[in-house]
């Protein structure tokens, strides 16, 4: 058992060690002066612009983006290092350089835009410098705010560009010359400047901002305290709360690595103090966390990447993740709370809990998310409805002292929480532009070179020299997506994360569908792939929110790593089960359909769960474990005889269970009546 003296909460400055060790978005400088007053204007005249263009329309697609990429790229090399362990208080000479560099480079569409759009053939001398440096300073900012791993991707994928008739077999084509790839990379929307771009200058950018103004309202921490007066009493607690908490927070944050850190600071000390052990205790925020990106409305951001890449409307995108989700965070639950039987762990005293009244009182001050729902639902435009959102959150936080973004502690008026607000935004968004902008380089070699479809045709060709059947051909190629999905999207941001693995590893089962005639909807291939590229975060040997959490419970990387798999066991299930069975993403079903794939796939995962964890209502021996895992699955796949099985296997399980835990019950008091 933990020490009462332990901490139940990491101080800012812990919680901000620690993102700084496993997040590179958050190891910036801490500028004062000159510098410093430079950074803050710079941050809130971005926030602006964003705002300004996102009410009013925004410019030409060439205009829009290159502004929004050079706001990103000048801020990134004044607030990050070229490498840890260097002065953060101080901007070298060399980041005042490539700021204005950038500057100067982002200015170049917008003050020859007339004559760039006009050109014909090829770009001269003074475009090929100004695109080669467009490049260069985007891989650079680059690995600076998000890491090295894409940015190793976008340079193979330039060289594979320019010595493509070198490449062996299938992977060979004709290449491109070096005027040919800068011109397509920075003067046309192929690029840098293309579709992820696109979606970072305009949906992305608005949406983190409103997720800063529910942070500087207070809305952020009442989601904590809605969680702990809901699940803080239940068996294990704490963990519950990490689940809830975690369900909440991560739709909005756009990382798992900061979700973990920021909900992780206070609901793993208090696992750990209830007594969960240090690795479970990391696994189960790891885990929690990572599930945000998956949660709507927003799914870190993704559903708008996902609008323009999958051409679905965003209603189809959230309606369909919405299921998946629920088993996700319930498989989660379920294991969480068989654990804490197992090990006879209680919830939370009363004491350490908020006021149940206070905070049911105040769930006027969820009205910025359901208003968020409500907006997309209805057809307003996503700019307008992020702005909306700000402002609905301005509007409900004046209705309580705590909140009230116009007061400060000692309730004096301010504007110092708006001001907050515009500028964490801003400093959120910069990872988020400088890796739309690294991946746009990554699709345009894809779309200048057919890469996608030979990768693709590759994959399939794998499993098909193995498979002995179409099911077999299908099983086994979405099990090559899956692996190359998660080793892609290992280090990588949501975003970026998803833009790499839609761009490589998704045309493997758009394959399927062209070369066999398999009926895949193109959204449970999207929904797919974006999946295992989330669950990297969680799977060894990288799993950078498993790592996080460890610098909290204390814990081991590796194994914290693996109980987080284990937990989120859902999110390597579900995948399959929703491309064999799109009805799971609502896609052509009824409500009887949705009832009954509701039903038995959380039948499954109780299976699933009590097989893992190796409790239900008694401990099971290793035989039954194995035997209720199978149940579980064979209550999630998706097929009518499956689910019959399953069911049949479960109902007698579940009398074995209670039979022989009455028959423990009786033992233990006839024994206790002879004593």
């Amino acid at each position: 058992m933990v020490e009462k003296t332990e901490k139940i909460e990491l101080t800012e400055a812990e919680q901000q060690e620690l993102l700084e060790k496993y997040d590179t978005e958050a190891n910036t400088r801490k500028l004062t002066g000159f510098a410093g007053w430079t950074v803050f204007i710079l941050l809130i005249a971005f926030s602006l612009f964003q705002l300004y263009t996102g009410a009013f329309g925004t410019y030409t697609a060439y205009i829009q983006r290159t502004i929004h990429l050079g706001f990103a790229l000048a801020l990134i090399f004044l607030l990050f290092p070229a490498r840890r362990g260097v002065k953060k208080n101080k901007v070298a000479w060399y980041d005042w350089l490539l700021a204005i560099l950038s500057v100067i480079v982002a200015s170049y569409w917008p003050i020859f835009y007339e004559e760039l759009v006009q050109k014909i053939g090829g770009i001269d001398q003074t475009q090929m410098i100004i695109g080669g440096v467009a490049i260069l300073l985007v891989l650079e900012a680059t690995r600076r705010a998000v890491g090295l791993p894409i940015v190793i991707i976008a340079i193979l994928f330039l060289v594979y560009a320019l010595y493509g008739p070198h490449m062996p077999g299938g992977l060979a084509h004709r290449g491109l010359s070096l005027e040919q790839l800068i011109d397509s990379m920075f003067f046309t929307t192929e690029g840098i400047l293309g579709t992820p771009l696109q979606v970072s200058s305009t949906y992305i950018f608005l949406f983190l901002l409103f997720g800063a103004f529910l942070v500087q309202s207070g809305v952020g921490l009442y989601f904590n305290d809605l969680a702990l007066a809901i699940a803080g009493r239940r068996v294990g607690g704490p963990a519950k709360v990490a689940i809830f908490s975690s369900a909440l927070n991560g739709t909005i944050s756009g990382s798992s690595v900061a979700n973990t850190v920021t909900t992780g600071s206070y609901t793993i000390p208090m696992m750990k103090r209830l007594g969960y052990r240090p690795n479970f205790a990391g696994a189960v925020e790891a885990a929690s966390s990572t599930g945000g990106q998956i949660m709507p409305p927003i799914m870190g951001a993704a559903a708008f990447l996902m609008i323009e890449f999958a051409g679905v409307p965003y209603w189809d995108i959230a309606k369909a993740a919405i299921i998946p989700a629920i088993l996700y965070f319930s498989g989660i639950w379920i294991m969480t709370h068989l654990e804490a039987k197992r090990t006879g762990l209680l919830g939370l005293p009363k004491e350490e809990l908020p006021n149940k009244k206070e905070v049911f009182n105040q769930l006027y001050l969820l009205l910025p998310i359901v208003a968020i729902v409500y907006f997309l639902f209805s057809g307003f435009s996503i700019e307008r409805t992020a702005i909306y959102g700000i402002l609905i959150t301005i509007g409900v936080s004046l209705f309580s002292k705590r909140t009230n973004m116009f007061l400060d502690d000692n309730n004096k008026f301010t504007i110092s929480k708006l001001i907050e607000a515009l500028t964490s935004g801003a400093r959120t968004a910069l990872g988020v532009a400088a890796a739309t902008a690294c991946a746009g380089i990554i699709v345009g070699v894809v779309t200048k070179t057919g890469l996608g479809l030979k990768m693709g045709n590759m994959l399939v060709d794998m499993a098909a020299s193995i498979a002995n059947s179409p099911q077999t051909l299908l099983l086994l190629t979405l099990f090559f997506t899956m692996v190359t999905s998660i080793i892609l999207g290992m280090g990588s941001p949501t975003t970026a994360n998803y833009i790499i693995t839609s761009t490589i590893a998704l045309p493997a089962i758009m394959a399927l569908v062209d070369q066999h005639d398999f009926a895949i909807p193109v959204l449970a291939a999207h929904m797919f792939v974006f999946y295992f590229g989330i669950v990297a975060d969680i799977t060894p040997p990288v799993a950078l929110a498993a790592f996080a959490a460890t610098g909290i419970s204390g814990g081991e990387p590796i194994r914290t790593g693996f109980n987080a798999s284990k937990l989120a066991i859902a999110a390597f299930i579900i995948p399959y089960m929703f491309v064999l069975q799109p009805q799971l993403l609502m896609i052509d079903v009824t409500a009887g359909g949705i009832i009954w794939i509701l039903i038995t796939a959380m039948t499954g995962m109780i299976a699933i769960g009590a097989g893992l964890i190796g409790f239900w209502y008694r401990k099971l021996h290793w035989m039954e474990r194995i035997i209720t895992v199978i149940t579980g699955l064979l209550l999630m796949y998706p097929e009518g005889n499956s689910d019959i099985y399953g069911l049949v296997l479960f109902i007698i399980l579940l009398a074995i269970q209670f039979m022989s835990k009455n028959r423990g019950n009786k033992g233990n008091v006839e024994t206790q009546t002879q004593r």
